[in-house]
């Protein structure tokens, strides 16, 4: 099975959350509610460097995508 980069996840335990799982390496879900990050990876120390250096621009394209979708529901 194929999936897509971004997945939007919703729990009713958590009503405002906003959760977006990232599903290629470095696999990760990010609560927009509070940028709070919870990684499904293990890291090295090299690793770990490289990724406090993008961790911006993963915080980025979860938004971006999170405001993509909720633009489409708008438009429906």
């Amino acid at each position: 099975m194929e999936l897509p980069k971004f997945i939007l996840g919703d729990n009713t335990d958590y009503q405002d959350a906003i959760f977006v799982i990232h599903t290629e390496f470095p696999r990760f879900i990010i609560n927009l509610e509070n940028d709070e990050v919870e990684w499904f990876e293990e890291f090295d120390q090299h690793d770990q460097k490289e990724l406090e250096t993008e961790m911006e621009n993963y915080i980025m394209q979860a938004t971006e995508f999170y405001d993509r979708e909720v633009a489409r529901y708008d438009d429906n």
